[in-house]
């Protein structure tokens, strides 16, 4: 189901809880409503759309990447940027890492280690800040 983008900073800085399997109709409103915004948002986490659990979705070429309970377990290569969002107006400057490693739980909630690189990476990192309560 597409869900409506919520855009009050006080529930977007509310820091996200795990997401259990219980949960995975958010997961499943995350993808549909990504796709809907696919002409504007390259990714999106659950407290976008008024839940407050740790999944996020990201697009990473041409599919669609669910992740639940993603956690940053190794950083390497800052650099500055400015990034937009959805759900606020403008853009803001972020610190990012070219590379990261992410431990998550897929689709089927099962386990997974992965290393990403570029706009993946940085869109994975805009994306946990958001389950994090951060603003950017």
């Amino acid at each position: 189901m597409i869900r409506p983008i919520v855009t009050s900073p006080i529930m977007l800085r509310m820091p996200s809880v795990d997401a259990s399997p219980e949960d995975a109709a958010i997961g499943q409103d995350l993808l549909d409503t990504l796709a809907a915004h696919a002409h504007e948002c390259v990714g999106m986490a659950a407290n976008m759309i008024g839940q407050r659990k740790r999944i996020i979705v990201v697009q990473d070429g041409p599919r669609a990447r669910l992740m639940y309970n993603p956690v940053i377990i190794e950083r390497a290569n800052e650099y500055q940027t400015k990034e937009g969002c959805l759900s606020l107006p403008g853009t803001r400057p972020a610190t990012r890492w070219r590379r990261i490693r992410v431990s998550y739980l897929d689709e089927a909630f099962t386990p997974r280690t992965e290393t990403f690189t570029g706009y993946t990476a940085q869109i994975i990192q805009h994306e946990i800040d958001h389950c994090n309560g951060v603003l950017i």
